[in-house]
Parts: structure tokens; C-alpha cells; sequence
């Protein structure tokens, strides 16, 4: 695990570097610690290869977004996994090419690599609910469903995000006028396999699995260096893992941070019952 980690935490280093594809892929290694990462690049590299070969020499962007997506979804046949949709294996990506399924945000990642293999700058948009990428081009910008490739209208963006932009109402209020262009942002690279991250977290909560929740939470802290939520979910997980000492260094700079957080006192009761563990086990 020790090296795996450190190999996660070189690729993030760098904000404006961070090779997306080969980060998120790493995940897997967390349940799949034998996974061949080369081998799984290469395969995604022959993909490119072989559409590449098929552009014409003039070929415009549009006509790019419209072979890519012809060759991603008809040829290779990737399409979300709507039976299993909570299956951790649609966020580990060497999984994904192999049974061709996932979820919107790991099929972007596969799909955004191609792209970008045939000059294509696809990225990503963490919009609520749903990951969507976008093609900017000097015509206007392009909304990909990462499920099928199709292009969203503004109407269906709209449609999307309301229920998102009405949570936020008291029932007093009416409604705002969504600011879609917010929700379109490109992704940072951090921010994408942050979210890839919680995705799985969620699904291991459900499970109470500690041993997969605590990679997940590993990673995170890495990512997220200076969130002390992160930090506090780590202690929790280490607590319930029976790793006292651990579980009170997370749970202590947490505390330090936000002392007066609404789960604080509950935390002090747990941090000076974790410390009479910790001297038990000593």
C-alpha cells in the first residue's frame, strides 16, 4: 500500500500537470494492487492508434466528435452499466475497457483520453448529479453526455440542474434563474478524481467495508491536503478499524481546526475514549 500511494501522490504533485487518465487509473490499484497499468495504457493508446489512422488529414474538430464518438460507442461498445450502477468496479477503469460499462464519470475519462490521443481537448465538468464533458471550438461549446455522446441542448442542461438550484430554496422563495455557465466550468484534474473518490466512498459506506473506505480516504487526504474534513472521515475510519493512536492524530487536527464544529464535543468524548484504547493495547 506504502508504495502505491507514494506513486498516487507523485502524479498529483503538480496542478497544471496532473496526467488525469493515468491518476484515476491508479484507484484501482486499492482492490486490484496487481493491476499492469502499462498494459492497460497501451490498450487505450491502440484505440487511439486505430481511430487516428482513420482521420483524414483536413479532418475539422465536428468531424473529430462524430467519428470519436462513433468508434467509442458503436464499435467499441462502451455504454453505462445501468444494472450495476453501484458495482465499485465502474470507477476502476481497467475494468471499465474490459467489460466496456461504467458510470458517466469513469466512461469521460476513457472517452476524454482518446480524445485528447487525436488532438481533441475534450474536458470534463463536474456538473451535479451527472459528469458531462465539452468541446470548445471558435463556433460555440458542445455538452457530451459521457452515457452516449449526444450533444445537450440548453434546455435539457437547464432541465437537469433545477433540481439542484431548487434545494437551495426556502419555500418562501421563489425561483432563481440558473446560472447554468457556473455549472459548465472545466474540471481541474484534482477535481475530477476527487470526485471519482467520493463516488466510490459512498458506495463503501453503504457496505461499512473500513479496509476499502480507508483507501479511499488515503488518497483523499493526499489530494486534499489542506480539508480537515477529510482528515476527520480518515480518523473515523481508523477508530472503527481499531487503530486508536492513528484515529486520535486525525481526529485532534481536525479538532484544532474547527473547534467549534457541530460534531466537535462528540468527537472529544471518542478522541479520550480512543486514548484510553490506545493505552490498553500498550
Amino acid at each position: 500500500m506504502i508504495h502505491i500511494l507514494d506513486y498516487f501522490s507523485s502524479l498529483i504533485q503538480e496542478e497544471t500537470t496532473i496526467p488525469l487518465f493515468e491518476a484515476a487509473l491508479t484507484i484501482a490499484q486499492d482492490t486490484y494492487p496487481q493491476i499492469d497499468l502499462a498494459a492497460v495504457q497501451a490498450e487505450v493508446d491502440t484505440f487511439a492508434s486505430k481511430l487516428q489512422k482513420r482521420l483524414p488529414p483536413d479532418c475539422s474538430a465536428l468531424q473529430k466528435l462524430r467519428m470519436l464518438n462513433h468508434f467509442f460507442y458503436r464499435e467499441l461498445g462502451f455504454s453505462c452499466n445501468t444494472n450495476h450502477y453501484y458495482d465499485p468496479d465502474n470507477s476502476y477503469l481497467h475494468q471499465v475497457i474490459r467489460k466496456r460499462r461504467g458510470i458517466p464519470i469513469s466512461l469521460a475519462m476513457v472517452y476524454m483520453e482518446l480524445a485528447q490521443n487525436i488532438g481533441l481537448p475534450v474536458d470534463g465538468i463536474a456538473f451535479p448529479g451527472h459528469f458531462l464533458m465539452k468541446l470548445s471550438m471558435p463556433s460555440g461549446v458542445i455538452i457530451i453526455d459521457p452515457i452516449n455522446g449526444a450533444s445537450l441542448s440548453r434546455e435539457e442542461l437547464e432541465e437537469r440542474i433545477t433540481p439542484y438550484i431548487d434545494t437551495d430554496l426556502r419555500p418562501d422563495d421563489t425561483p432563481k434563474e440558473t446560472p447554468l455557465a457556473r455549472y459548465l466550468q472545466a474540471a481541474s484534474a484534482r477535481v475530477i478524481l476527487v470526485r471519482m473518490l467520493h463516488n466510490l466512498k459512498s458506495i463503501f459506506l453503504e457496505d461499512q467495508d473500513w479496509a476499502r473506505i480507508m483507501g479511499v480516504n488515503e488518497r483523499l487526504v493526499i489530494l486534499l491536503p489542506d480539508d480537515v474534513m477529510e482528515r476527520r472521515d480518515r480518523g473515523l475510519t481508523y477508530a472503527h478499524m481499531e487503530y486508536p493512536l492513528a484515529a486520535v492524530r486525525d481526529l485532534e487536527a481536525y479538532l484544532a481546526q474547527r473547534p467549534y464544529a457541530a460534531d466537535a464535543e462528540a468527537l472529544r468524548i471518542q478522541v479520550a475514549q480512543l486514548r484510553e484504547m490506545g493505552k490498553r493495547l500498550h
